[in-house]
């Protein structure tokens, strides 16, 4: 049998990719990242990002169609602090950097908000478009 928590050859490819780097990933910048490692087709990718998401070890960025590593630890096999489906990310227009916000009274909002409604959310992303810290720092000295 197949231990669940452990990731095939392509899918560590990509999550070490995306955790290497200093901004988000189209699947496309992936697939040239890893042409060396033997990616040769789009569909490799894509076939280990949907895996990733789905275990929550990489997250995908609507507005900038692209993807990122989690943040969150992942020891023990679970995908901390998505279990409510409330993702939010801030991005930083200058850098590129995301950071990834766990904050559990926005998404105890955001749930009261959904029931008051009846309504049952599947996934919900929040993301926050701005300056970072130390590119406003740069930009203010």
């Amino acid at each position: 049998m197949t231990d669940p928590t452990k990731l095939t050859r392509n899918q560590s490819l990509v999550v070490n990719a995306l955790r290497e780097a200093e901004a988000p990933l189209s699947a496309y910048m992936i697939l040239d990242k890893l042409r060396d490692d033997g990616f040769r087709a789009p569909l490799q990718v894509y076939r280990a990002l949907d895996k990733l998401m789905e275990r929550g070890l990489v997250h995908r960025l609507e507005s900038l169609n692209a993807f990122v590593a989690c943040q969150h630890d992942h020891a023990h096999g679970e995908a901390h602090g998505h279990g409510s489906g409330v993702l939010a990310f801030a991005i930083c227009e200058d850098c590129g950097s995301v950071a990834e916000i766990d904050d559990p009274a926005i998404n105890a909002r955001l749930s009261a908000l959904a029931a008051d409604r009846s309504f049952k959310t599947d996934k919900t992303t929040i993301e926050i478009r701005g300056h970072c810290r130390e590119c406003t720092a740069v930009a203010t000295a």
